[in-house]
C-alpha cells in the first residue's frame, strides 16, 4: 500500500498528485508553491507538477524521469535541477522563458543538438550537463568539443559544468598578481594597512523570519548551512595565512606567490 498521497506512475514509479505536492510543502493552493525539493523519491511521472503556476525553484534530482512534459507551464521557473535522471531531451523547457539555472548532469543526451530547445531561453546563464564530483554526466560530455558546441549553440551562457565561458583562469592570475605586489617589502615605509573589519555586526545573518512560512524556513535552512560553510572556510583561510605568513618570515624578502 503506497503512502498517503502516492500512487505508482507509468513506469513503475511514483506519480506527483496534489496531495503529495500540499504534504511536502504545508500550502494549500498548488499555485502559491515557490520553492520545491523533490530528491531521490523514484519519481517516474510528474503528474500535476504543471499546476503549480508560480513555481521558481525546482529539485527533481535523483528520480526516474525519462520526460519533464508538465513543466512547459512553468513560465516563472528560475532555477531547475534535473540531474541523475533518464531524460534523452529537454523540449518542454523552451517555454520556461525566466529559465536562470539547469542542472541537467547524470542523464541520457546524446548531442549537443538536444539542447537547440534552450537556444530561446533570454535568461538562461547557468548549464550543467557534467558533474565530476558526483560523477554525473551525458553522453554528449564524451566529447571533447562539447563544450565548444554548446558555447556556439547557446552564447548567453556565463558558466557551463561550474566554470566561467569567458575569462576563465585570468581572474586568479590576476589575484595572485596583486598577492604576490602587496607581500613584497616596500621601498618606502608608508603608513601600516588598517586591519580589516568585518562588513556586518556578529549576528547580522542569523534572523530568521517574523512570520511562518514553509518557504521562507526552507530558505533559512539553506542559508545557515551555507554560512556554515563560510565559517568553515573563513577558519581554513586563516590558518593558511598563517602559515604562509610563518613560511615567508622563514625564508627571506626574495618569495614570491607568482607560478
Amino acid at each position: 500500500m503506497e503512502p498517503p498521497g502516492e500512487k505508482p506512475g507509468e513506469a513503475g514509479g511514483l506519480q506527483i498528485t496534489p496531495q503529495l505536492l500540499k504534504l511536502r510543502t504545508g500550502e494549500f493552493s498548488l499555485e502559491s508553491i515557490l520553492l520545491l525539493k523533490l530528491r531521490c523519491l523514484g519519481l517516474a511521472d510528474l503528474g500535476c507538477l504543471g499546476e503549480c503556476l508560480g513555481l521558481e525553484w525546482l529539485d527533481l534530482s535523483g528520480n526516474a524521469l525519462t520526460h519533464l512534459g508538465p513543466l512547459a507551464s512553468l513560465r516563472q521557473l528560475a532555477v531547475l535541477n534535473v540531474s541523475n535522471n533518464q531524460l534523452t531531451g529537454l523540449e518542454p523547457l523552451a517555454t520556461c522563458e525566466n529559465l536562470q539555472s539547469l542542472n541537467a548532469a547524470g542523464n541520457l543526451l546524446a548531442t549537443p543538438g538536444q539542447l537547440q530547445c534552450l537556444a530561446g531561453l533570454p535568461c538562461l546563464e547557468y548549464l550543467r550537463l557534467r558533474d565530476p564530483l558526483a560523477r554525473l554526466s551525458n553522453p554528449l560530455c564524451a566529447s571533447p568539443s562539447y563544450r565548444a558546441a554548446v558555447r556556439e549553440l547557446l552564447p548567453g551562457l556565463k558558466v557551463i559544468d561550474g566554470e566561467r565561458v569567458i575569462g576563465r583562469g585570468s581572474e586568479f592570475y590576476q589575484l595572485c598578481r596583486d598577492l604576490d605586489s602587496s607581500l613584497r617589502p616596500s621601498s618606502s615605509p608608508g603608513p601600516r594597512a588598517t586591519e580589516a573589519q568585518p562588513w556586518v555586526e556578529p549576528g547580522y545573518w542569523e534572523s530568521w523570519p517574523s512570520r511562518s512560512s514553509s518557504i521562507l524556513e526552507e530558505a533559512c535552512r539553506q542559508f545557515q548551512d551555507t554560512l556554515q560553510e563560510c565559517w568553515d572556510l573563513e577558519r581554513q583561510a586563516s590558518d593558511s595565512l598563517a602559515q604562509a605568513e610563518q613560511a615567508l618570515s622563514s625564508v627571506g624578502p626574495t618569495s614570491s606567490f607568482v607560478f
